[in-house]
């Protein structure tokens, strides 16, 4: 059986600003996942070859696929719904996943006829079943995790349990990408994820429920021995670790960076991480492997609204982990969200200059977007006096208002926008920050970050 996994052209800003996009690691499992059993799979990753749709109908109609599947984060579903229905048009069984499919499945069953299956969560062990019981070895309705259509029907399969072990899972099928296509300057990019679930409540992600509350770590040998495998046969240098949070298990992630200094792996990267779970030592050790920045996700300067959000960090802490992670020598980058529900004018002056006082060499500033599988989504479903503006989920870009609340003291979705850029403005173009870029030698780094910000303020980027 012929399967083809496609990830479809979208709109992406970091494309468009940093000229790059990354590999679609999810693909690359299942793809991975497929061929450890011996199925032809193929990745057609339309972003980075720059492919339009008619290009992925001409891959289809010549390779004849037997299976197509796709997935795309909530602002891009559309696109891989696109993708979908033009593989239905020549035969092929459709499959979507990912995390926002894996929240819409029902849904998505309903209201897209040439879509016959939706994988949920983890996915690795799913497709393997899928598969198999398309080529007549299982029964679809006894595949977990998988929600599907039974002639007018959609079913819904039980959950399937979290893969305990990942280091069971082999590696992304990288060969059967365009890996020459991943570049960050001069430089071949890849990412990687170390880790899976999160234990921690924040209500405007879902990562705990799509991956689990429990937390699984692959080893530091088996996540070096990937790193090793991206440096020999791709000539990769820099990674970006995609957990949630690389640092929750500090004595592994110093173990994995002993592995990349014993190895002499010659990488440089990059990961996120929570304020309440590094500390210098760390830190120097991750330096000292290659790390060369840190995400930390602040999301507020009101410690009023980081209790509402669940974030479960103080003020304090944002502040002593800059301050170390400043001292270390690595670079920050600070991710700032305005708009939660309880968010005022005054919070959200709070979290502009608490961003300005914290310094971070990057900040990023969305809008509260209540995503599909969030706590913060059902809040606003079930609320009274809240209500999502719109279900067209090409809006959820973290750039537009897609919810508001009926209280005086919350700002319009207009004025929220105006405050977003307000924030980019009073970030970006000030003294210290072009000093800060100077003394960096990073002024090429500072235009496109000027020229974002003025295509944002066009309203270019999306």
């Amino acid at each position: 059986m012929r399967v083809l996994f496609v990830f479809p052209p979208s709109v992406s800003a970091i494309l468009n600003i940093l000229g790059t996009t990354s590999p679609p690691l999810g693909l690359a499992y299942l793809a991975s996942s497929l061929e450890r059993e011996g199925v032809n799979v193929k990745i057609l990753d339309a972003q980075a070859l720059n492919l339009s749709f008619e290009e992925i109908e001409r891959e289809i109609r010549v390779w004849k696929p037997d299976v197509v599947g796709a997935t795309g984060a909530t602002p891009a579903c559309f696109d891989a719904l696109r993708a979908l229905e033009i593989a239905k048009n020549y035969g092929a069984k459709t499959v979507v996943g990912g995390p926002h499919f894996s929240f819409t499945d029902v849904e998505t069953l309903d209201n897209y006829p040439f879509v016959d299956f939706v994988v949920r969560g983890e996915g690795e062990e799913t497709i393997v079943e899928l598969i198999r019981a398309l080529e007549g070895s299982g029964k679809v309705s006894e595949v977990l995790g998988l929600t599907y259509r039974d002639g007018e029907s959609v079913r819904k399969n039980q959950d399937r349990p979290l893969i305990k072990n990942i280091d069971s899972i082999p590696f992304p099928a990288f060969h059967l990408l365009p890996m020459n296509k991943y570049t960050f300057g001069k430089y071949h990019y890849a990412t990687a994820m170390t880790s899976r679930g999160c234990p921690y409540r924040c209500v405007f992600c879902a990562s705990s429920k799509l991956f689990g509350k429990r937390w699984r770590g692959r080893s530091p040998e088996n996540v070096a021995d990937e790193l090793e495998q991206l440096t020999e046969n791709y000539r990769v240098r820099n990674i970006e670790f995609l957990d949630d949070t690389f640092t929750l298990d500090k004595e592994r992630a110093e173990k994995i960076c002993d592995e990349i200094i014993k190895r002499g792996l010659d990488i440089v990267w990059n990961c996120s991480s929570r304020v309440n779970t590094i500390s210098r030592s760390l830190l120097e050790k991750m330096k000292r492997a290659g790390c060369t920045s840190i995400y930390y996700g602040v999301e507020s300067g009101s410690q009023e609204i980081l209790d509402r959000m669940k974030k479960g960090i103080t003020l304090d802490q944002i502040v002593r982990a800059f301050k170390i992670t400043k001292r270390v020598g690595m670079e920050i980058i600070g991710s700032f969200i305005i708009g939660f529900p309880g968010e005022t004018i005054n919070t959200i002056k709070k979290t502009i200059s608490f961003a300005k006082f914290l310094k971070p060499d990057y900040a990023q500033f969305t809008i509260c977007t209540p995503y599909p599988g969030t706590e913060l989504f059902e809040i606003i479903e079930n609320s009274d006096n809240m209500q999502l503006l719109t279900k067209d989920w090409s809006e959820y870009d973290a750039l537009k208002p897609v919810f508001t609340i009926n209280d005086t003291l919350y700002p319009s979705p207009l004025d929220l926008i105006k405050w977003v850029k307000k924030a980019y403005l009073n970030f970006y173009v000030s003294l210290s920050f072009l000093f800060q870029q100077l003394k960096k030698k990073r002024f090429i780094v500072w235009r496109k970050v000027l020229n974002a910000f003025k295509n944002y303020i066009k309203g270019n980027i999306r």
